[in-house]
């Protein structure tokens, strides 16, 4: 995508047609509602509670899922950001698609991607991943507006599920779309295509170097 291309603004959460109308590698600002967290254990009380049949404490039912450490103060009875700070979404891989499928997620957000299994997931429910950028806490930050309300209070704050508004949170790239196509995906497969020839040349390097160092004995 060249820089000039427009930066679509989009609700959350995402209705299904907008979902699959997202290509891999658009830029994105969101408004709207998303839950968010970055615990690994509050990934496994969801997918206990999903399979309990259960409800979870904050309803995601089609709704947002983003993997994003937050830090909130208390003013005139709101919860305001200090700031927010994305985590690696494949930390969650093993746990995701029951999330993704027993919940219908329609967005989730991180960064550094998710594995097959969770793109295969995405493609089923019709759901995207939104690659935050690393670095850019400030930025990410401007963009939330507030803390609307928390589950799993017994967590620390990080780690509880917390229902966020956002308003211009971004710009988020479209990382993998809802047609299972995946920006890192494409870029793995990529790299293992010129691994073979990368090889080839350190190899050729390190026996040019050995018959140099042979040479340099024999004088």
């Amino acid at each position: 995508m060249s820089s000039d291309e427009e930066i679509r603004r989009l609700r959350l959460p995402l209705v299904p047609e907008t979902a699959r109308s997202l290509k891999v590698g658009e830029r994105v600002l969101l408004d709207g509602e998303a839950t968010v967290t970055v615990g690994y254990l509050t990934h496994q009380r969801m997918v206990a509670t999903i399979n309990a049949g259960e409800p979870l404490p904050i309803d995601l039912t089609g709704g947002s899922f983003f993997h994003m450490g937050t830090c909130c103060y208390e003013k005139d009875g709101r919860f305001l950001p200090h700031y927010v700070n994305p985590t690696t979404s494949t930390r969650f891989d093993a746990l995701l698609p029951t999330i993704v499928r027993g919940l219908g997620i329609t967005a989730i957000a991180g960064k550094g991607g998710v594995g097959r299994d969770v793109v295969a997931a995405l493609q089923q429910v019709g759901g995207v991943y939104f690659a935050m950028p690393g670095g850019t806490a400030p930025l990410l930050s401007a963009g939330v507006v507030e803390r609307l309300e928390t589950g799993w209070d017994d967590l620390i704050e990080q780690f509880r599920l917390s229902r966020f508004s956002f308003s211009g949170f971004g710009p988020l790239i479209v990382g993998v779309d809802a047609h299972g196509n995946s920006l890192y995906q494409h870029l793995s497969d990529r790299a293992e295509d010129r691994l073979p020839k990368i090889l080839a040349r350190l190899n050729q390097r390190r026996s040019l170097a050995a018959e140099q160092a042979a040479a340099s004995s024999k004088t």
